[in-house]
């Protein structure tokens, strides 16, 4: 600054005030109008970037390491554009120079943050889960994964609730993961029918009503390699009725209590209307006059 000034005394020969005034506007408005570009130019970067990695996701598709790395890239550029409008030998002589001070910044200011980010390179390296998987932590909180941030994980809950984990908590869970190595869920019904019920319509009728339901998929493979639907099973003689069961599958992101509604639904349905008998327990009682 004292340079600019004595420039400007000499070429425009003004006094001493004038002139460290005059530079001193001068170094403002050359600094504003070096943030604002810098700004302009981080957003354009920005948008740059999420573009590529939106490219990248249309062709391998959406997962939490694609998810953390575009994070990652965007907080690099955006520290870079920080300090790109200052000098930064300047700022490491002043502030980074001391390794006592760098260890203080560390160690109290950014110790959560330094840990939240190395708990999720960790996370987006080994992929304990992925975006869209279902997983249940082991203090009993369940959900699908929905986000993964630098600093924390989103977990949509079985009641539609989001909870924000942070990474460093998430590292540390024994995780169930439902979802690992594509194999989908399952439950096993069980549907009655009266005693003189046709068995071969009735099992029919039920596997039909199961196929044709939007929430279920094959998922029973076969010895020739093929993947199809559950058979179905007459199991067991009740007091008051046979008992049919079958295994249904359905992908993670389906959530069980609507998938058992509708099978249950569309199965009861088409077993009144094609005559096949639902039946109930029931009880005679007797009176006796003495």
């Amino acid at each position: 600054m004292k340079e600019i000034a004595e420039q400007l005394q000499k070429t425009f020969n003004l006094g001493e005030t004038a002139s460290f005034v005059l530079s001193t506007i001068l170094i403002i408005f050359f600094y504003l109008a070096l943030i604002v570009f810098c700004y302009f130019l981080w957003k354009l970067v920005q948008k740059l970037i999420h573009a590529v990695f939106r490219k990248i996701e249309e062709k391998k598709g959406r997962s939490m390491s694609l998810e953390f790395l575009e994070r990652l890239v965007s907080f690099g550029v955006t520290f870079f554009f920080i300090i790109l409008p200052f000098n930064w030998d300047d700022i490491g002589q002043s502030v980074f120079s001391s390794a006592a001070v760098l260890t203080a910044v560390i160690g109290f200011a950014a110790q959560d943050v330094i840990k939240d980010i190395l708990a999720g390179i960790q996370i987006s390296i080994y992929k304990p889960f992925d975006i869209g998987d279902r997983i249940k932590l082991d203090n009993g909180t369940a959900g699908i994964v929905e986000n993964i941030t630098m600093r924390h994980v989103v977990l949509k809950r079985i009641d539609t609730l989001r909870e924000v984990i942070p990474n460093s908590k998430m590292n540390n869970y024994s995780i169930i993961n439902y979802s690992y190595d594509d194999v989908p869920l399952s439950f096993l019904l069980k549907f009655p029918i009266g005693y003189h019920s046709d068995l071969r319509k009735a099992k029919n009728l039920i596997l039909e009503a199961i196929k044709n339901s939007p929430y279920t998929i094959p998922g029973k493979h076969l010895k020739d390699g093929t993947i199809d639907y559950a058979p179905i099973y007459f199991i067991e003689v009740d007091d008051s009725a046979l008992i049919m069961s079958t295994t249904v599958y359905y992908q993670h992101s389906t959530s069980t209590e609507l998938t058992k509604d509708d099978v249950n639904t569309s199965v009861f349905e088409i077993l009144k209307a094609n005559g096949i008998e639902i039946p109930y327990k029931y009880m005679n009682v007797i009176m006796k006059n003495e």
